[in-house]
């Protein structure tokens, strides 16, 4: 597992961001036949930073773990679900000048039904049609990076 990156870390402009060792997030895609696009999204616990809000699972790196192999480590961690069968279609990485959130977006041949028992951190979850996320209170930096990504156009 290596030391783990659970901690806040100050950054030379002064904010605060989760992981030690950075931190990052799966953004699952399932495309319909129809071509639409549904991703999977995770309602944020109440008593967890910006709670209540909607965004990907992630969290901080471990040290010596690869984007790709935290990401999907926090989504078991929160989902309480392996994806398996899946392809990256994109890495975006969200440089803080030496600390980075990194997105992966992997497509997937279904879309999964996770156990409904999950981790204290998750409160939903649940398949969204690319064009309802806008409608969602998305997590801000969640909603940027989707920005970033196209997926919003707004």
């Amino acid at each position: 597992m290596g030391v783990s990156g659970d901690g806040f870390v100050t950054l030379a402009d002064g904010s605060q961001r989760w992981g030690r060792f950075g931190a990052a997030g799966v953004l699952a895609r399932h495309v319909d036949p129809d071509g639409e696009p549904h991703y999977f999204v995770a309602l944020r616990s109440a008593w967890t930073h910006n709670g209540g809000t909607w965004a990907m699972p992630g969290g901080a790196l471990n040290h010596g773990e690869t984007p790709l192999e935290g990401a999907l480590r926090e989504f078991v961690e929160e989902i309480g679900h392996e994806i398996d069968g899946y392809e990256v279609a994109h890495v975006h990485e969200d440089d803080h000048g030496g600390w980075s959130y990194w997105t992966l977006v992997i497509d997937v041949g279904d879309r999964f039904e996770p156990p409904q028992s999950h981790s204290w951190e998750t409160a939903e979850w649940r398949w969204v049609p690319a064009a309802e996320l806008a409608d969602l209170e998305l997590f801000d930096a969640f909603r940027v990076t989707l920005t970033r990504l196209g997926v919003l156009t707004s």
